[in-house]
């Protein structure tokens, strides 16, 4: 990801679903104008349509007026990713925005150097965990939580998964659990935050942020693939609130996995992240549950990472079946720019003690 040399958003687009310069042709009208091409004004056809820049092999690159993208990130994601979605073997490879649109966004609130002043952790990694199963009570998510807290986790999130279960419903568990953990912390001297998740309904995302606020969390797990991408960034700007956001992958993986449809995992995981304020990104890391490769995680690290303008860079935060063994390699593989999410193998044995020796091995960094 790079800015655009001139004042045109750029898009890669990958073509095995037949001609590349066939098909480059009606993407452009189809992102765009969605109508038929000839019987458009002439200065529509000219300014409106994109434009083809180049085609080179299977890959065209079509450049877009940046008047198109009116309207925000939503108008933004529906150019980038809107009709063409439904066009078999067409995949989105890369995106680069002019100024003029950049400027437009505030980005991540802190992004790498805030999160590193937040936590007093100048050169290391962060370090993050997920308090679950579903179905454990509020006290026992709040023991668990304290326990990990004390041991010094940067972030305690709630799994995504915990949303209002009659055996512990959001309101009671975000108290119970942000109290825990404030206390938790205070006494320990560390500098834990409790991040729920906000998996609620889209009438309630506000309300529900601000309440967790004034319970005492200290950074909000957002799904935007959920609740929409525009409605993180809404949370992500909102002076008011000013909490760190951490962005959850869930039901967006269709547009990342098939190698010949979609979006490529650092155009989702990283570019459209930060543009929608992600402080953290969350993804399957390479060797885990998930079928990520190590070059798709380098992806999304270096797009979490490259500068974009202004833009704060992301941490890059790999998960899903994550091991404590892994962790020099996990280190070298993506430095200490990276947030570490760690959550069911500390349950392996004794919890408190696992935490405890991850945390003093990642302070040593």
């Amino acid at each position: 990801m790079s800015t655009s040399t001139g004042d045109r958003i750029e898009v890669d687009y990958r073509i095995t679903g037949g001609d590349p310069e066939q098909i480059a042709e009606a993407i452009r009208v189809e992102q765009t104008i969605e109508f038929p091409f000839d019987l458009a004004p002439a200065w529509i056809q000219k300014e409106v349509v994109g434009h083809i820049a180049e085609v080179s092999d299977n890959t065209v690159t079509i450049a877009y007026h940046p008047g198109v993208a009116g309207g925000g990130l939503p108008q933004l994601l529906n150019l980038l990713w809107g009709n063409v979605s439904l066009f078999p073997g067409v995949r989105v490879t890369d995106l680069r925005l002019p100024d003029s649109i950049l400027n437009q966004f505030r980005g991540p609130r802190f992004g790498v150097a805030g999160l590193r002043d937040l936590f007093e952790a100048p050169t290391r990694p962060l370090l993050c965990t997920a308090i679950k199963p579903m179905g454990s009570t509020p006290d026992e998510l709040a023991e668990m939580a304290g326990t990990l807290a004390t041991a010094g986790f940067d972030i305690i999130k709630d799994d995504h998964g915990l949303a209002d279960q009659p055996w512990a419903l959001w309101k009671e568990r975000v108290a119970e659990v942000a109290t825990r953990v404030t206390e938790a912390a205070a006494a320990a001297g560390t500098n834990a935050v409790y991040m729920p998740s906000m998996n609620v309904t889209s009438d309630r995302l506000t309300e529900a942020a601000f309440f967790a606020k004034e319970a005492g969390a200290g950074a909000l797990l957002v799904l935007p693939g959920i609740c929409g991408f525009d409605a993180m960034r809404a949370l992500a700007d909102n002076d008011d609130l000013g909490l760190p956001i951490m962005a959850h992958p869930s039901l967006l993986g269709s547009n990342v996995v098939n190698p010949t449809q979609g979006l490529n995992h650092g155009v989702l995981f990283g570019t459209i992240m930060r543009l929608a304020g992600a402080d953290i990104s969350i993804f399957p890391n390479y060797g885990g549950r998930f079928s990520f490769s190590p070059e798709e995680c380098a992806d999304i690290k270096n797009h979490c990472l490259a500068p974009l303008a202004d833009l704060s860079a992301a941490w890059p935060s790999p998960g899903g079946g994550m091991t404590l063994d892994r962790i020099d390699e996990l280190l070298e593989f993506y430095g200490t720019d990276a947030a570490l999410l760690i959550g069911g193998a500390l349950h392996r044995g004794d919890l408190a003690k696992n935490a405890s020796e991850l945390v003093e091995r990642v302070h040593s960094f």
